[in-house]
């Protein structure tokens, strides 16, 4: 990541160099790539790649490591598709999501501020419960299912702060940033369960290791990537004068009803916590508009969270080997989602976020049929990685242009709230209905290749919406 930026400098500075001394001007393609391409010299999109890679790789711990886990240890699909009920925590952290916007842990927060403290607590809570589960057999089905839940919610938790910490670092007159952060968000998100994901399979096919033990190295990494907490810097916005007038609005009018004031006082705080980053949302953008938006993004995925769920158990009874899914799903998607991101920020800058999301959707429908042939054809490595390819690309374009969509939507007072309620909606059809994804594969009696049409299908509706709520989203960037 910091090579590429530092090459991109290189090379746009001789450019600049060159173009001075012959005296001939560029064509206006290469002039409009070079701008896009400046703004990921930004030093604050490292900062945002390194949490992205926190945010990603608590997904590796109780997604596919664990779901690798549980199949070489027998379990049925049906049950493997169970354990990704415990994702489901991601889909409610809009439910706390405003104490992150209103409050700041003792001690630590005066440290390192309100965003980054939240941040680094949670990333403790990640590692720690991770040593927990290392110290399990899978027979403590029940502690193991324990143990990635309180990582779930303690990773829920830090995407709250992490969103918002990314959201509140790009100036409201810099939109165009807000492709590339979400291209960094990204392809950090990637780095760490993809890349840092392909870990866990080269230890487990490692003489001696057992999957349990895999666990330690997690929990390790995990805090590793915690060093990067205390080399950045808070963001700086008016969050606490904005939440300040709406608390005096609201116990005005209170003392207008004849209410006491220290009661005022308490209500007021609750109804700016609880109630008002959802009220402004819905006030700002319209009642009719806010649910096409949010209807769009729960439906969205879903077609890629059914595919996901199940993708690990599909290699695995394809006949590809711990060493394979690492090799070509981990590593090989890992570097293909990062060039795509920046390849689909770049898209976003110049083309505008609906066209990046539409095309992304129709580009994870075809996607989700390259697996259908590649259940047709069996355990061919070509074909594995033209699918992986193929679908790190979907993946990629279309996290980026979600992310930037739903942080254009963001007001800075309520970051953490209202990025974290349009988020969840999102996680909600990835996770919740996506549980029931193994029941699907074994009603199909182990359609694989009918399972995966179903599944590009799937995304149709989340298009049709999308198109008719495209003439507001065009508004809405070029403010």
């Amino acid at each position: 990541m910091i090579i590429a930026v530092t090459l991109n400098a290189i090379f746009c500075d001789s450019i600049k160099h060159d173009k001075k001394a012959l005296s001939i001007p560029l064509p206006a393609s290469i002039t409009n790539l070079l701008s896009d391409l400046s703004h990921y010299k930004d030093k604050r999109l490292l900062t945002i790649f390194c949490f992205g890679m926190a945010s990603g790789f608590p997904w590796v711990m109780i997604g596919s490591a664990l779901t690798a886990w549980l199949k070489d240890g027998g379990l049925s699909r049906g049950s493997i598709g169970l354990f990704g009920a415990i994702f489901a925590v991601y889909s409610i952290n809009f439910l706390w999501s405003p104490l992150l916007d209103r409050l700041k842990p003792p001690l630590i927060g005066s440290l390192l501020g309100q965003r980054r403290s939240w941040i680094a607590i949670t990333q403790w809570g990640i590692a720690g419960c991770c040593i927990a589960m290392a110290s399990l057999k899978l027979d403590d089905l029940f502690l193991i299912a324990l143990c990635g839940l309180l990582i779930a919610i303690c990773s829920a938790t830090q995407d709250i702060a992490i969103d918002a910490y990314r959201i509140d670092i790009i100036a409201d007159s810099e939109k165009q940033k807000l492709s590339a952060a979400s291209a960094m968000a990204t392809a950090g998100w990637w780095t760490g369960y993809g890349g840092m994901g392909a870990i866990p399979f080269f230890l487990a096919d490692a003489p001696g290791w057992e999957w349990h033990q895999v666990y330690y190295v997690l929990a390790a990494l995990m805090l590793l990537i915690h060093v990067a907490v205390w080399f950045v810097r808070e963001p700086q916005t008016h969050r606490e004068k904005q939440q300040a007038d709406a608390a005096e609005f609201y116990q005005q009018k209170l003392s207008s009803m004849g209410k006491s004031n220290p009661i005022n006082t308490l209500i007021a705080w609750l109804i700016v916590t609880l109630v008002e980053p959802f009220k402004e949302f819905f006030s700002r953008n319209g009642v009719r508009f806010a649910l096409s938006v949010l209807l769009f993004i729960f439906l969205f995925k879903i077609g890629e969270a059914f595919l996901g769920r199940m993708s690990i158990v599909f290699y695995k009874e394809l006949g590809f080997t711990n060493s394979d899914i690492g090799t070509l799903s981990k590593l090989l998607n890992w570097w293909v989602t990062i060039i795509f991101a920046v390849i689909g920020g770049l898209v976003n800058m110049r083309y505008g976020i609906y066209r990046g999301l539409m095309i992304a959707g129709i580009a994870m429908a075809a996607s989700n049929v390259m697996f259908s042939v590649m259940a047709n054809v069996g355990p061919s490595k070509p074909l594995f990685i033209a699918t992986i390819i193929i679908d790190g690309f979907c993946a990629a374009w279309s996290s980026v242009a979600l992310v930037a969509f739903i942080s254009l939507l963001c007001n800075k007072a309520f970051s953490a709230s209202q990025y974290a309620l349009m988020a969840s909606l999102g996680v909600l059809g990835r996770t919740v209905l996506a549980s029931s994804s193994g029941f699907m594969v074994d009603g199909l009696d182990g359609n694989w290749s009918l399972f995966f049409i179903i599944t590009a299908l799937m995304v149709i509706p989340s298009l049709l919406f999308l198109y008719s709520i495209r003439d507001r989203i065009n508004t809405l960037e070029a403010r």
